[in-house]
């Protein structure tokens, strides 16, 4: 692999503007793809196949009205006093508007539901006082009939009048029928608004009304203009001392791809670019190659989203790791170049020795992030794998790009990569300066190294044993935002359930009349209120064949609480009910339950899958059995920690302030498996670049204990900036408007942050110098097996020396029993 970089970095170099325009060919053929097969992207994740999903396919066909999407608006008064007269005609008059628009099935008034529900009660109140009246007329008459036959009885006339008395004493059992069931109607209704009690659209205090929204399409399918005519159609008429705020499903959009946040990463990416090698043209090019595979990629990706569907947050992650892999990558090879010009080399010489040793470890490690990321595709989850598909084909492009079309770029630049003083100093200078004597780091520095680091990990990763996940939901959002404005009023004035009430089915046996189902609502109503943590159930409607009743049941808290999780349990394991009535959960909040514990089931066998390649490749790349462990180890230590900083922030809600949450959150469900695939990867490349060097110069002579030191100050500088590059690419989505990119922006950020420098500069040097000739120990029967990949370039470097640097093909070279020895210089000719 390095000599074939070699010579594709020499080709590059030689045909620069050849290789330079056909990537700006394949730039301009994305966005064309782009522009003919782009389609909208989707907010909300989904799995196909989930308890929830069933029931929603199920509902959209046999009862449409209850399977679209909802909103709610929420008019509050200002000073929280109770609406007006005039201020609740004015809501009223708002909602008549909104009723027709394009899309939407239905918009309740809540002050005619307040209105319908008062004179429900007012008729039962009534109706009671009827049925006690005519009670007591048939008491009357039944004392009459049986005053009359014992008068009779006792006259002897019984006879006589028997057939008058039974005539009169079958009309009042016939009213007293009528009665029962006239009584049992009424205690029926009765029950049903009494289990309903908790679902109310105006408060209690009169000062908050909420009005729901019906959509005729599916969650999914709700488009973002029909919202907008929503939100405008409430904004259109301000009513004086009312405010007004619209739930998270109303404006909810799809996060931006690119904001002022990204751009400020790219900012602070180009000053320690800058800094590091100290030239405008050397940081700009690490930039431009970078930017041209994000655009490449994630075009591409979005070209596809007319044909598949597509969670917004799939080509975010794409210049997410678009942006931080392809600096990175690119630094690399920029910095091994700049390296070999100071040292003499000659342009283009320099560009095909630099793609053939850092180009052929940028190709390995991107390779790590490509397969990890591609790995998500075995959790069977479909939003999952196409996010990793996508990445995955946003960092190959950019080790392509780093490969390619960079040497092309650096031949253009010639030596211009280096500053004036550099250049000055190149061309006055002899030989290459006596490098500095390195000395091991000492047992007890080395120990203290990996045991506060270790500590350190351990200690931040205790909150893990306590994370939950889950889905956005109002909660989630800023503080100031209108939907969590909506979300806590909602929340104080009529309970946190109603926030994330449940859709429960109800499938009747049999070919029930309107007589029974109705009984049969009644009787599981009353069944569903008995459940803990239910505070209310209200009817939502029955099937035109009276098989299938809807229930709205409002939970005692929100939609991410513990309590609600178990309440969608409790209620799908009393399935059937007496009588054999099935029972099925549907709704958002049911739904991003079932998502959350699908991602939960498969984050152990992903982990598993990550942990093994991790062994493999790390064993085959540094021929050792200790290191790889190491290097995996440290890998779960900082995933773990990383996971336990984000339980502290948002379940336990530490410094949450930093993203912007204003109340404990669950972990959104499917970052722990996005976070493992990336961080994997990353964890990868860092100990690569370190540890191939300590490596290198073990084979080349140095004790165990002085390569670590050797590798350490080769690789630290780059992999230093290389990491703020990646935290600061990754913490600029921190400030994103997006509740689902912001934890996972902070996330990878925070995770490159302990892996890079924690893990990597000093839990694995410190590992590395107590185990000295341990770290590189392999078994014979191994070492034969496993191929050598040379992934730092040594060999590359020995077949093609530059003159000032012969000497080192006649260096001492220690190699492995199934390493093949080293073959004799050749010139590049």
């Amino acid at each position: 692999m390095a000599e074939l970089l070699f010579r594709i970095g020499r080709y590059a170099a030689r045909r620069r503007l050849a290789v330079i325009g056909a990537w700006l060919l394949i730039l301009a053929l994305a966005a064309a793809a782009f522009a003919v097969g782009g389609g909208p992207l989707t907010g909300q994740i989904t799995i196909p196949g989930t308890p929830t999903d069933q029931v929603a396919q199920r509902l959209a066909t046999d009862f449409p009205e209850a399977a679209g999407g909802s909103g709610t608006v929420v008019f509050r008064t200002e000073d929280g006093s109770a609406l007006t007269d005039s201020r609740r005609a004015a809501i009223s008059t708002l909602v008549a508007d909104a009723s027709g628009i394009d899309g939407v099935r239905s918009v309740t008034d809540p002050f005619a539901v307040e209105a319908q529900r008062q004179a429900q009660q007012q008729q039962i109140e009534a109706g009671r006082t009827q049925l006690e009246q005519a009670q007591a007329k048939l008491d009357q008459a039944q004392a009459q009939v049986d005053a009359a036959r014992a008068k009779a009885e006792a006259a002897g006339r019984l006879d006589q009048v028997a057939a008058q008395l039974d005539a009169q004493q079958t009309q009042i059992d016939q009213g007293r029928a009528q009665l029962d069931t006239q009584r049992k109607q009424l205690e029926a209704g009765s029950a049903l608004l009494q289990v309903s009690a908790g679902v109310r659209l105006v408060s209690e205090d009169g000062s908050t009304a909420l009005v729901p929204i019906q959509f005729t399409a599916s969650e999914l399918e709700v488009s973002q203009e029909t919202k907008a005519a929503v939100r405008a159609a409430f904004d259109s008429t301000a009513i004086p001392g009312v405010a007004v705020d619209f739930s998270n499903s109303l404006v909810q959009g799809l996060p931006k791809i690119f904001g002022v946040g990204e751009a400020a990463g790219i900012v602070v990416a180009a000053i320690v670019l800058l800094i590091m090698l100290g030239t405008l043209l050397g940081a700009a090019l690490p930039i431009v190659t970078a930017a041209t595979g994000v655009g490449i990629g994630v075009l591409g990706a979005l070209s596809l989203a007319g044909v598949v569907d597509m969670v917004s947050v799939t080509p975010v992650l794409g210049v997410m790791l678009g942006l931080a892999v392809g600096i990175d990558y690119a630094l690399f090879v920029v910095n091994r170049h700049r390296r070999q010009l100071k040292e003499g080399y000659e342009v283009h010489e320099s560009i095909a020795l630099a793609n053939g040793t850092s180009g052929n470890a940028v190709v390995f490690a991107g390779s790590t992030v490509f397969i990890a990321l591609l790995a998500l595709n075995v959790t069977g989850i479909p939003f999952l794998g196409l996010m990793g598909t996508v990445g995955a084909v946003c960092v190959a492009i950019a080790v392509v790009i780093a490969v390619t079309l960079l040497p092309g770029l650096l031949s253009l630049a010639g030596t211009r990569v280096l500053s004036r003083g550099e250049r000055a100093h190149v061309e006055g200078r002899e030989g290459r300066p006596p490098a500095a004597p390195a000395r091991p780091l000492g047992t007890p520095r080395a120990l203290a190294q990996a045991v506060v680091g270790i500590g350190a990990l351990a200690l931040l990763a205790v909150p893990v044993a306590s994370m939950r996940l889950g889905l956005p939901d109002g909660s989630w959002e800023s503080p100031g935002s209108t939907a969590y404005q909506a979300y806590t009023i909602i929340a104080d004035k009529f309970g946190p359930g109603v926030n994330g009430p449940l859709l429960v089915v109800a499938d009747l046996p049999g070919s029930p009349s309107q007589t029974d189902a109705a009984g049969a609502q009644v009787q599981i109503a009353q069944q569903l209120a008995a459940f803990d943590d239910v505070v209310a159930v209200a009817p939502v409607g029955t099937t035109a064949d009276h098989t299938t009743l809807a229930f709205e049941v409002v939970p005692a808290e929100g939609p991410s609480s513990a309590s609600t999780e178990q309440l969608v349990s409790s209620l799908r394991a009393a399935s059937p009910l007496q009588g054999g009535i099935e029972l099925g959960v549907a709704g958002a909040t049911s739904g991003n339950i079932d998502i959350s514990q699908q991602l939960a089931d498969a984050l152990p066998l992903y982990l598993a899958l990550v942990v093994g390649l991790s062994l493999i490749i790390m064993i085959v790349v540094f021929r050792s059995l200790l290191v790889p462990l190491i290097a995996t180890g440290g890998f779960v230590l900082s995933l773990l920690a990383t996971l336990g900083g984000l339980v502290a922030i948002l379940q336990w809600g530490w410094f949450s302030s930093v993203l912007g949450i204003g109340q404990p959150i669950p972990i959104l469900d499917f970052l722990p498996t996005v976070l493992a695939g990336i961080l994997f990867g990353l964890a990868m490349d860092y100990t690569l670049f370190l540890a191939s060097g300590m490596r290198e110069a073990y084979v080349h002579g140095a004790s165990a204990r002085t390569s670590v030191v050797l590798g350490f100050l080769a690789g630290r500088s780059v992999v230093t900036a290389a990491a703020i590059i990646m935290v600061s690419v990754f913490g600029a989505f921190v400030f994103s408007e997006s509740s689902i990119i912001r934890p996972i922006g902070f996330a990878l950020a925070f995770g490159v942050l302990l892996d890079a420098f924690v893990v990597r500069m000093l839990v694995l040097p410190g590992l590395m110098h107590l185990a000295g000739e341990r770290a590189w120990w392999l078994p014979g029967w191994l070492d034969r097996l496993i191929p050598n990949v040379d992934v730092e370039g040594a060999a590359l470097e020995r077949r093609h020396p530059h003159v000032a640097d012969e000497h080192l093909a006649e260096q001492p070279v220690r190699r492995g029993p199934g390493e093949p020895a080293p073959p004799p210089a050749q010139s590049d000719g």
